[in-house]
């Protein structure tokens, strides 16, 4: 590929279901990767002579464009070093992919900012895998399952079903407040936007809007109780709040976050949404990070079809959160 003029690339049936991003990071070896997200973001990578996010999802066929980019000889040692090789706890494994309990505070993968994420370091602690590709994403705040294919037909085959909303997923979050009981659907059109300074947020809109996306998160309380504080280190006025199972119908970008926010009810520690007063509150009796944890998700397997559930063990960060709940609601997490 001759970097110094602009290059067309035709992707191949084994490329076929990654992510932009991901393919360019493949193709464009040498790059840094925030440099492969400022000519995504810019519009100079085109696909079929359209623009695209660094998410598209390709398809065999696709044409791109991409621009003309000096690449170097052989990455900097230093890109070498800043990824560590590191093994997550496994739920679940065979031949075609993997399930993972992905922790708090780790992207799913490198750019913006991140040099290496989740899926960067599990490359690097299994060197023999010919393939590892991301199936699907959690916000780097949010802890629980994640999929990730060791075959692009596994790969295909498990984005094929989250893309047709075949897949069930479900978090719990904890929130501000009693929830109503009865208010158990939340459909309610999102866009996308950036701020200011180029980050990224979501809002709830009229379906009317030109950009609206239709988003659809069905809620069942769990518990609630009058003091989250009790019994948590520090020494505040009782903070009341309810323990949710949330399941999503589509999965768009923020969609939890914003749906239980727009509602009155925003998640713990949520630093983007949330109640701030309240999130100085929380962290005063010992609360470290978001209460969002991808808890269950169900699949079929990619080869045999097979029903499939995995889940995730509430990590103890959590956990410590829930010390005034009946202990009968914290059954089976």
């Amino acid at each position: 590929m001759n970097a110094l003029q602009v290059n067309h690339i035709t992707v191949d049936d084994d490329s076929a279901g990654q992510r932009l991003d991901n393919f360019l990071f493949r193709h464009l070896k040498g790059v840094p990767k925030t440099h492969v997200y400022r000519i995504i973001r810019s519009g100079e990578v085109r696909v079929n002579k359209g623009r695209a996010g660094a998410d598209t999802k390709l398809q065999a066929g696709d044409v791109l464009r991409v621009p003309p980019i000096r690449v170097a000889d052989k990455p900097a040692a230093t890109d070498a070093i800043s990824v560590p090789a590191r093994t997550f706890p496994v739920l679940y494994e065979d031949d075609s992919f993997l399930a993972i309990h992905k922790p708090a505070g780790v992207a799913v993968h490198g750019g913006s900012g991140v040099s290496s994420g989740v899926i960067e370091q599990l490359r690097k602690a299994r060197p023999q895998a010919a393939c590892l590709e991301l199936v699907h994403r959690l916000d780097r705040e949010t802890s629980g399952v994640l999929l990730v294919a060791k075959k692009r037909s596994a790969l295909r085959a498990l984005q094929d079903q989250f893309r047709v909303r075949e897949t069930g997923k479900t978090y719990l979050a904890l929130v501000k407040g009693t929830w109503p009981v009865k208010l158990k659907v939340i459909d309610s059109p999102l866009h996308k936007y950036l701020l200011p300074d180029g980050e990224r947020r979501v809002k709830v809109v009229e379906p009317t809007h030109p950009d609206a996306m239709r988003s659809v998160t069905l809620v069942k309380v769990k518990g609630v109780s009058a003091d989250l504080g009790a019994g948590m280190s520090g020494s505040v006025a009782p903070i009341g709040g309810s323990l949710l199972e949330v399941t999503i119908k589509t999965g768009r970008t923020h969609q939890i976050r914003v749906h239980l926010a727009s509602s009155g009810h925003c998640i713990a520690g949520d630093d983007k949404y949330g109640d701030f007063e309240w999130n100085r509150s929380l962290a005063k009796t010992g609360a470290k990070r978001m209460f969002l944890h991808a808890w269950r998700l169900q699949v079929k397997h990619p080869v045999s079809g097979e029903e499939l559930t995995f889940l995730a063990p509430l990590p103890d960060d959590l956990k410590v959160m829930l010390t005034s709940f009946d202990p009968d609601v914290l059954t089976g997490y």
